[in-house]
């Protein structure tokens, strides 16, 4: 359809449009979730669809939508450098955002969310194209919009302590991977919100918390060998997130029961890799 359709019904505050069947609008708001133009990708089809589940649109739909996000996760799923992030990106977001309606409206069983929850932790951890702004065709951020979901996942009430230490996991997992590239696009801060609200739950213990903190670090204090890679590789995301997690801890509101004592662990791991700047002289 014409861009103006959908102008069209952005003026009308995407009240949902009645000249044709919502399964054809929603396919074709799909397939825009995947174009190399922001203007339809972000500015479009995002927002409607948000809009239209916030909005309890999708209510009766919510598991079809969803599994249809998750399809999304893999397409083109490997490549690097290709559009095809965009729909893998995207999909993320939506899909967060039905797990942020049951959240808020119970209308999907269990098994449903946690189904989703594996989906889009076994994508972030597969997830190969790391660009953040991609020029003349906006965000990608692929790494951050997983975050983004994690984040809503975290909230949900189908998950308990276990599931809660999986998130954790996939999240040390996705910084401590091996790359090309750092983070450079506010994706620490993104994953550190999202650890943020699984300890917001206050259900995962400081005897998980401690050794899950010391992974990081020794990561963090990691140098590469100058194989005529960046040596900084090897720990630069680790080092990034622990100084993220730190802020939003010592900052943040709405603070985890923990937050006390699991400060006191992110700083000793803090001290440990930035000792030659905390004991320099000034000479």
């Amino acid at each position: 359809m014409p861009g103006s359709y959908w102008k069209q019904v952005h003026a009308t505050g995407l009240a949902v449009p009645r000249d044709r069947p919502l399964d054809d609008l929603t396919a074709e708001l799909t397939r825009m979730l995947g174009d190399p133009d922001p203007a339809l990708r972000d500015g479009t089809a995002y927002p409607t669809l948000t809009t239209w589940i916030d909005r309890g649109v999708y209510d009766d739909l919510l598991a079809g939508l969803g599994d249809g996000m998750a399809v999304g996760l893999g397409v083109g799923l490997g490549e690097t450098g290709t559009d095809t992030v965009f729909r893998r990106s995207f999909s993320a977001l939506v899909l967060g955002e039905c797990i942020a309606r049951d959240n808020h409206r119970p209308l999907l069983p269990g098994g449903k969310i946690l189904e989703w929850g594996d989906r889009i932790a076994g994508w972030l951890m597969r997830e190969r194209d790391l660009r953040g702004f991609v020029p003349g065709k906006g965000w990608a951020h692929a790494v951050a919009h997983g975050a983004d979901a994690l984040a809503i996942l975290a909230g949900s009430p189908h998950l308990a302590q276990p599931e809660l230490t999986v998130i954790l996991d996939v999240i040390a997992d996705r910084v401590l991977l091996r790359t090309d590239r750092l983070f450079t696009n506010g994706e620490p801060d993104r994953l550190a919100f999202a650890t943020i609200n699984v300890l917001r739950r206050n259900v995962v213990p400081l005897r998980v918390l401690e050794p899950w903190v010391r992974r990081l670090a020794a990561a963090a204090g990691t140098r590469a060998s100058y194989d005529g890679r960046d040596p900084y590789l090897a720990s630069g995301n680790a080092e990034a997130f622990l100084r993220a997690l730190y802020l939003q801890l010592a900052m943040g509101t709405r603070p985890p029961q923990v937050r006390s004592d699991l400060l006191l662990v992110v700083v000793e791991a803090l001290k440990a890799t930035n000792s030659a700047f905390l004991n320099a002289t000034g000479e």
